[in-house]
């Protein structure tokens, strides 16, 4: 049976979205996989490098809080390891409480900060002055609710499975009603999933220190009509000044424009370091140019093996 390791304990978003990602895993990696919690992502991805897991359903960001910096820099870190699939969960919390607690009897509620900043809002709006409690995990913050060192948690849905000494006083609870959090399933390297036509590519590089280096490295998406969806940096930690650029763009790493823009960054970049070409979860397919289709690309080709071998028309 594989492993799969998540950013733990049980009862959280992320074992949410860790469910889902396995639901789709590929068939090749046989039936019913076993979910392990770890207490951090960098250990559930350690887990997979080290070959004691399989893959890792980690956070990479949410529309309200934000990326993950835990997961961006564990990525970076190590021996490579690259997407393989994407989920997006809707983010809408449940409240729990001990059975004998009204929602007017709150006090004191707790949860995971990016949690509570996500129901901010909804918490001034709804209890008395109550006092917010910081939690290392939902599911932690349902454990303080039963130890009663706290009247109320904020948490995901899937807690009621595991605290049944609880009950929801609110569900379906969102400052942000759209909010959701992306989620990517990690693997060691081997073969990329095969292009759909609707698929994200995710790189990390490490541009030069000179004038115009994040210009040059971003024309080299845009020249070849690619979209950038997405794009931020984090310290290197090497030295002061010193960035990593997070890129995810649309295309497959086999597409031909996606290819001639891989090897561009690569000669550009101090570090390049694929994180994987992965089906996007919304299955939007890809705006390709004329210009920069496959097609246009392989007459390219030809003409230039034409010239080079003096076959001039």
């Amino acid at each position: 049976m594989p492993r799969i390791t998540y950013l733990g304990p049980p009862g959280t978003f992320t074992e949410q979205a860790t469910r889902a990602l396995a639901a789709d895993a590929p068939s090749d990696w046989g039936p019913g996989a076993e979910l392990v919690p770890t207490d951090s992502v960098a250990h559930a991805l350690a887990q997979v490098r080290s070959g004691a897991a399989l893959a890792a359903g980690v956070p990479v960001e949410n529309s309200v809080e934000g990326s993950v910096s835990a997961t961006l820099d564990a990525l970076t870190v190590g021996d490579p390891l690259v997407a393989v699939s994407e989920h997006v969960l809707p983010i809408r919390f449940t409240v729990l409480a001990r059975k004998d607690t009204a929602l007017q009897d709150v006090r004191t509620i707790a949860s995971h900060p990016h949690a509570l900043a996500q129901v901010r809002q909804w918490i001034n709006d709804t209890l008395s002055e109550p006092e917010t409690l910081i939690a290392s995990s939902t599911a932690a913050a349902a454990d303080d609710v039963l130890a009663e060192r706290c009247d109320a948690a904020v948490v995901a849905p899937v807690a009621t499975e595991y605290f049944p000494g609880l009950v929801p006083l609110v569900t379906d609870v969102a400052d942000v009603t759209d909010a959701v959090t992306r989620f990517l399933m990690v693997t060691r390297p081997g073969t990329v999933p095969g292009p759909t036509g609707a698929d994200r590519t995710s790189v990390a590089a490490v541009i030069t220190d000179d004038v115009g280096a994040l210009t040059d490295l971003l024309a080299e998406l845009s020249l070849r009509g690619i979209n950038l969806s997405r794009i931020e940096s984090r310290p290197t930690k090497d030295r002061l000044g010193e960035y990593r650029f997070f890129l995810d763009f649309d295309g497959h790493v086999t597409d031909a424009r996606v290819g001639d823009a891989l090897a561009g960054l690569y000669r550009r970049c101090t570090e390049v370091r694929f994180l994987g070409s992965y089906p996007r979860a919304d299955g939007a397919a890809a705006s390709v140019r004329p210009v920069d289709s496959e097609e246009a690309f392989d007459r390219s080709a030809r003409w230039l093996s034409d010239v080079r071998a003096g076959r001039l028309a």
